[in-house]
């Protein structure tokens, strides 16, 4: 058959990726047959650059993947150079080279793309749903590609976010296991345009990285300032007079009053007692006096 679906598809992403990032795109590169990778770009180049980049290149669809503060990963799916495009924040990524990930499909094997029924209900869902199968599908006669299918692109929505999951069918019993990569997508924007433009949809939703690292910061320092102003408020109450209980006057009704002693008055002077002068203290005295009168003689 010849290859009329000439999808081409640009991978690459911006300075300053962390590793898992980069891990990320190259696994997505050797699933993706029909795709393409370029240089990193400068931070400071305007991100409709990448049209052009596009045109270069020969694609007509980009995934950018764009890093912020050396922590926050943001990626962009674009249709260059008309649009529209979609901008995800992305969150728990998994690479290939994991463990967990014990799947392994042939290289070059186009997916099965399965989605969740939300993506039918809802218009952005839609637009997004077209955009995965246009990206993620590859064309059929390409290439590099080989005549297989033998593993599953799933979309899943939950949480008002996107869960992708790579499964491998095992022929034996049709089972799936999970090859990976895994991430999930929090949509931010549609644009109209490619890499911006008009905004077609905004996510009610989203709370971006910055909010939600604040949001941390400041429960942690009300839980401190709680257990202060309760330390302060036992120190107040240390430090408080002490409450003074009325006497209860049924407590004196089975006290018995004790027998009263009779008053002596002593009218006689008591003897004194001799003094008993210390024998050796005599002694000593005498002592130092015979050792001066020596010293003076002598």
């Amino acid at each position: 058959g010849k290859w009329k679906n000439k999808e081409r598809v640009l991978i690459f992403s911006s300075r300053g990726i962390s590793f898992r990032t980069r891990h990320l795109m190259q696994d997505l590169r050797t699933l993706m047959p029909h795709s393409k990778a370029d240089t990193k770009m400068d931070r400071k180049d305007q991100l409709f650059v990448i049209n052009e980049v596009c045109e270069m290149k020969n694609c007509n669809k980009c995934i950018f993947f764009e890093a912020k503060k050396k922590q926050d990963l943001y990626m962009w799916l674009s249709n260059t150079p008309h649009g529209p495009s979609a901008k995800f924040l992305v969150q728990n990524v998994h690479t290939l080279a994991e463990l967990k990930m014990t799947g392994n499909c042939l290289r070059g094997s186009r997916p099965l793309l399965s989605f969740d029924p939300i993506f039918d209900r809802e218009p952005h869902y839609a637009l997004l749903k077209e955009l995965f199968i246009q990206i993620f599908g590859t064309p059929q006669y390409h290439p590099k590609s080989q005549p297989f299918v033998d593993h599953v692109f799933t979309f899943t929505i939950t949480d008002e976010r996107i869960w992708f999951r790579n499964y491998q069918i095992i022929e034996e019993d049709a089972s799936l296991v999970e090859i990976g990569p895994r991430f999930v997508l929090n949509l931010i924007k549609i644009f109209q345009g490619s890499f911006g433009g008009p905004t077609l949809y905004e996510n009610p939703h989203y709370q971006s990285p910055n909010m939600h690292r604040r949001l941390i910061r400041l429960s942690v320092a009300a839980k401190f300032r709680e257990k202060q102003q309760v330390k302060e408020v036992q120190k107040i109450k240390k430090k408080g007079t002490k409450v003074l209980v009325e006497e209860d006057p049924t407590e004196v009704v089975f006290e018995t009053p004790a027998e009263e002693k009779p008053v002596e008055i002593q009218l006689v002077k008591p003897e004194s007692k001799p003094i008993v002068k210390d024998k050796k203290k005599l002694r000593k005295i005498q002592r130092k006096k015979q050792k001066k009168l020596f010293r003076t003689e002598g």
